[in-house]
């Protein structure tokens, strides 16, 4: 039995006052970072190997089907907003498409071929990184594709809340956060969810800060693309330099990025 499958510990919830349900899954969800924290050597290792590629012209993709997928869709969609990179320096792909973070496509995971073909539509080759994700660790989309990445050279991992499942055998950096059953039996949305959700915060963090993409602790590179984000980066500026806010935000303009007007006014000590 996976552990993703086994009964909740909590009982007749169809029976529980609405007090009741929500401490029922604050009490489960309060293992989850403890048993993300348990894995970080784990976590380490991968993200120092990805890191070894990325600086040398790789890629970084995410891949799974139904909460996995959109889990990585995600990550990957907020890097070039968060961090100003390319668009397809990290990529989420998600069994069934694009079409599929909106509405589940059916038996689109149960497809070994399909995800390596999605793959191929990026020209993934032995120089990027490949995570799968998936909770239950048996995704036949995922872990085709882990296999066949694998074969070539690349550097594969899985992100996983079942021990010893198929996708650890798959990869070279099985990341396995041991969650416990679901507050609703099989429900991986939950607290498998939420941990895919905390590593892939930390992968992606940790590669872009390693990829020099943050300054101190400010996103330097960020796009400016509302009104919230350019007062934010003028205020960016302002703590790195005594300047007056209007003469921030005219340089911010000009130049485009904080990073920029830092190292502009940097020059001019």
């Amino acid at each position: 039995m996976k552990i993703t499958e086994s009964d909740s510990l909590h009982q007749s919830l169809e029976s529980k006052s609405t007090r009741e349900l929500l401490l029922g899954i604050n009490q489960e969800d309060a293992k989850v970072h403890l048993a993300v924290g348990e894995i970080i050597p784990e976590i380490e290792k991968f993200i120092d190997a990805a890191f070894e590629k990325m600086q040398n012209g790789g890629r970084l993709f995410y891949m799974g089907a139904g909460t996995s997928g959109r889990l990585g869709v995600v990550d990957a969609s907020e890097c070039p907003p968060t961090f100003g990179v390319p668009q397809d320096l990290v990529v989420g792909i998600i069994a069934g498409g694009d079409s599929a973070i909106r509405k589940a496509v059916e038996f689109a995971e149960d497809d070994t071929e399909q995800g390596w073909k999605d793959l191929q539509a990026y020209q993934f080759d032995a120089q990027d990184v490949l995570v799968g994700i998936a909770a239950s660790g048996s995704t036949p989309y995922v872990i085709g594709a882990l296999k066949k990445a694998q074969e070539i050279g690349a550097i594969t991992a899985c992100i996983t809340c079942n021990p010893d499942s198929p996708i650890t055998k798959a990869c070279q950096f099985p990341m396995v956060a041991l969650v416990g059953p679901e507050y609703v039996t099989g429900s991986t949305r939950m607290k498998s969810g939420t941990a895919q959700k905390l590593i892939l915060n930390m992968i992606s963090t940790s590669l872009m800060i390693k990829l020099g993409r943050v300054k101190g602790n400010k996103m330097v590179d960020m796009q400016l693309s509302n009104n919230k984000l350019i007062d934010r980066a003028v205020r960016m500026i302002l703590a790195a330099h005594a300047i007056e806010y209007k003469e921030a935000e005219k340089l911010l303009a000009e130049l485009g990025s904080v990073r920029k007007v830092v190292e502009y006014l940097d020059g001019k000590k």
